[in-house]
């Protein structure tokens, strides 16, 4: 399964379990977003969902100009399907937090920490990664492997630990919204 249907299908998992109630977020008038289910008044909690982004982004072209390499498309396609608030899992591997964008403004803060981790992995002599989760509770990154797309476990600072699965489309299709 690619990247961007298996995406959709753990988004649709997510809409599943949270149909009757979705979850609140502080509605906030200096971070806009169309993931706001409703509008309310600036501090009040308001629910919220993912929503396609429509058009994608471009961020990515301009990171992989400002990086001088191509980026792997299944990271591309992960960071330019949705917006969303980060979307809590679990695999067979434990508990983790898919990262995703919220707005434009949120995908260029995303955009600096993407380079700032390509050039700490490049000082360090690592291989290329691009993190796209957060494990719980031991604070571990879930990175693809930008050469071959295979997904890692790593830590701030040291190269990939394991291999966690062989792409991320098969690696989103296994999880479980939590």
């Amino acid at each position: 399964m690619n990247t961007q249907d298996a995406l959709a299908a753990f988004i649709e998992r997510w809409f599943e379990k949270y149909q009757q109630n979705l979850p609140t977020i502080a509605f906030d008038l200096k971070w806009p977003s169309l993931c706001y289910a409703e509008d309310a008044d600036d501090g009040h909690f308001c629910p919220w969902r993912p929503v396609e982004q429509t058009p994608s982004s471009d961020m990515f072209t301009r990171l992989s100009q400002a990086l001088e390499t191509d980026i792997h498309p299944d990271i591309v396609s992960y960071y330019t399907s949705f917006w969303s608030a980060p979307l809590s899992a679990s695999s067979n591997e434990g508990d983790l937090v898919l990262l995703q964008a919220w707005n434009e403004e949120d995908m260029e803060r995303l955009r600096a920490n993407l380079i700032g981790h390509a050039l700490a992995k490049h000082k360090q002599k690592h291989p290329l990664t691009f993190f796209f989760a957060c494990t719980e509770p031991d604070d571990g990154i879930l990175s693809i492997n930008n050469d071959d797309g295979t997904v890692w476990l790593e830590y701030p600072g040291k190269k990939p630990v394991r291999q966690v699965d062989g792409s991320l489309g098969s690696f989103l299709a296994r999880l479980t919204p939590q």
